[in-house]
């Protein structure tokens, strides 16, 4: 049964993953309104909060989430789930 509250769709698209100071580059593999599913060096453990930012392809401005919550990981795979939503970007 799915449990997301939001349809999550396949993207590519580069993120910078932020736990503390330390930041990352990544590969957001799909997102939705509410989460994303994100390929990473970054080691994250479920329940950890991070900051990631999506780099769109044409945009000059990333979408910046400042708070989101890891809810699982795979391997160099994890999900997320936003906390707060970004200002811009979403409509």
């Amino acid at each position: 049964m799915e449990r997301r509250r939001h349809p999550r769709v396949p993207a590519q698209v580069t993120s910078l993953v932020r736990v503390n100071s330390h930041e990352v580059e990544g590969e957001t593999r799909d997102l939705s309104l509410s989460g994303a599913q994100i390929e990473s060096s970054l080691v994250v453990e479920p329940g950890r909060q991070i900051a990631v930012k999506l780099i769109v392809p044409g945009d000059d401005t990333p979408i910046l989430i400042e708070q989101a919550r890891v809810q699982w990981n795979v391997d160099r795979t994890f999900g997320v789930r936003y906390r707060r939503y970004p200002a811009q970007g979403v409509e």
